[in-house]
């Protein structure tokens, strides 16, 4: 079960919190759209993150944007779901939550799986990182139907809608879904968000003595000695002249370009002069499970709030 704190705060403004969920089939999956929105009493923007729970447990997060507005997908699990949306506050906004939601997600006979998060640290959401810090989820894949499976059914993980300068990895990256497994023996993997600090440029290894300048001497001699040839030979032969002007300044260009003289050599070679921090802000991170036995596709989603500070 994932754990979803509100901000407590001394003197905060009162808010209403509204959610709003659609549904649509995808591969005989039920996928469910939430729109949330979240607004002062006195008609400030809040900001800051909402879960969406069940029963008190979160079935995914979302970052607010500057309208106090915000959106997730998310695969739900066969059956009937009473949902809502629960915001957690921020330092000028109040904890709310909205009226809950009745959603009815389609049955399928067909093996597949859902995802559910647990934070190991920070121990609670939403997830509170600061620059250059890293964060810890436990990431359960809960199978369905599987007792029909007539092989493992293999589950890729991934991650998308990371802030710059931020990665994501899975422990292992691939889980294994038989046909015995239960809820209680649901294969888990270890994501890690690691985010970057402003610091100084990677270090690059030193270069050969003389090997860039004499790239550098090449590139300014070669041409020159192409074009001497060239006014030598265009002595006796005044029509090749300005053929040989033309293959000259070629060259220069061509052998320039290979070189440091290059942006993207210089950038590849030097690398910049510091490290960028990964942008403060808040995001919606979204985490994938894909399984295919080369005929179908299957793959469930779910959304996890990130601030980064």
């Amino acid at each position: 079960m994932s754990v979803f704190a509100p901000v407590v705060c001394a003197s905060t403004v009162p808010t209403a919190t509204t959610l709003n969920v659609t549904t649509h089939d995808q591969g005989g999956r039920t996928v469910a759209t939430f729109q949330v929105g979240v607004a002062g009493n006195d008609g400030s923007t809040a900001t800051g993150a909402v879960a969406i729970q069940e029963s008190g447990k979160t079935v995914a997060s979302l970052a607010l944007n500057g309208t106090g507005q915000g959106m997730a997908q998310v695969t739900l699990p066969a059956g009937a779901h009473n949902l809502r949306a629960v915001y957690s506050g921020d330092a000028a906004h109040a904890f709310s939550s909205s009226a809950s939601q009745s959603v009815t997600a389609m049955t399928s006979s067909s093996p597949s799986f859902t995802l559910s998060l647990t934070p190991i640290s920070p121990t609670t959401f939403p997830m509170t990182l600061t620059a250059g810090t890293a964060g810890t989820v436990k990431v359960t894949l809960v199978p369905a139907n599987n007792a029909s499976l007539s092989a493992p059914m293999f589950v890729t993980l991934s991650c998308s809608g990371l802030p710059d300068q931020s990665s994501c990895s899975f422990s292992p990256a691939s889980v294994e879904i038989l046909s015995t497994t239960t809820t209680a023996t649901a294969p888990t993997s270890t994501m890690v968000l690691q985010t970057e600090a402003s610091g100084t440029a990677r270090s690059v290894a030193p270069q050969a003595p003389g090997r860039h300048s004499s790239a550098v001497a090449w590139a300014v001699l070669l041409p020159g000695m192409v074009g001497l040839g060239g006014l030598a030979w265009g002595a006796r032969r005044r029509r090749w002249l300005s053929r040989v002007a033309l293959l000259g300044f070629v060259a220069l260009v061509t052998t320039l370009g290979t070189t440091g003289c290059n942006p993207r050599y210089y950038y590849y070679n030097h690398g910049p002069d510091t490290n960028l921090p990964t942008p403060s802000g808040s995001y919606t991170v979204t985490i994938t499970g894909q399984s295919s036995d080369g005929i179908t596709a299957t793959d469930a989603s779910t959304t996890l709030a990130l601030t980064v500070q």
